[in-house]
């Protein structure tokens, strides 16, 4: 008798930076927020988040034409705090004195996500490693690829989160972004005009108590996505058929 296959475990993890603007190459991170859930029982088994100490500007990795500077310079850009632009921080209703109060080195905060997303893998193999989701993910990915280049952790990023190789070289995690859910699932709605987390929420029956903070933000993102794979599983309230093709030649090699 053939030995039975053991059934893989996969797991993603909901992510969400509140941050002090949009440019993951200049502006800081403020806040993060991370929860794992298992892909077959939909349960969310871990979270994580932490408010961002203030940091100062630091390599980003990439390459950067050489430019002479004194030691005076080099010094006092070192000291230069990456930017906090005000509505970045009005936006998410976070101040400069909460993130010193509060707030976490941001080498800690990256180890932790590293061992967040570790002790979150719950099978063996590399497909199975955990992959991200978010709402507009890839704005979150910007600010984890900054916090994990000037931590120095990119290497140990690559190797515990899924992902591949780009063009370029450059690791890219793979992810799963509910913006492009939300328009496979609404595109026909003429009522809907926005996939803006909160509406998309609303028009799902999914609540959403604190939008902009970045742990309700990831709560709601995958109760959102978990509706989406419920009505994918049990084919609920699915309108759209598949119609077969009429074969031709041109549908096959000559």
């Amino acid at each position: 008798m053939a030995p039975k296959t053991e059934q893989k475990v996969y797991v993603g993890i909901g992510l969400d930076f509140e941050t002090g603007g949009l440019d993951p190459q200049t502006c800081a991170c403020t806040q993060i927020a991370v929860q794992a859930v298992r892909l077959d029982t939909w349960q969310v088994t871990d979270q994580y988040q932490a408010y961002i100490l203030p940091h100062n500007k630091q390599s980003s990795g990439l390459p950067t034409k050489k430019i002479l500077r004194t030691r005076s310079e080099i010094a006092r850009e070192d000291n230069t705090l990456m930017l906090y632009e005000k509505k970045a921080l009005d936006y998410s209703a976070i101040t400069m004195d909460m993130l010193k109060q509060q707030g976490v080195d941001i080498i800690k905060v990256a180890n932790d996500i590293i061992a967040f997303a570790k002790r979150n893998t719950a099978s063996v193999g590399k497909q199975c490693k955990p992959f991200l989701i978010g709402q507009n993910i890839q704005f979150d990915i910007g600010f984890l690829q900054q916090m994990m280049n000037y931590t120095g952790l990119m290497e140990e990023f690559e190797k515990t989160f899924a992902g591949t190789k780009d063009y370029y070289g450059h690791f890219q995690p793979h992810y799963i972004d509910t913006i492009l859910i939300g328009r496979l699932a609404f595109a026909a709605d003429k009522e809907v005009t926005s996939y803006k987390l909160e509406i998309v929420a609303s028009q799902l029956g999914v609540d959403l108590d604190d939008a902009h903070d970045a742990a309700a933000d990831v709560t709601a993102t995958l109760d959102v996505l978990g509706v989406y794979t419920s009505r994918l599983r049990n084919n609920d309230g699915a309108t759209m058929k598949t119609g077969q093709r009429e074969k031709t030649r041109k549908h096959f090699k000559i």
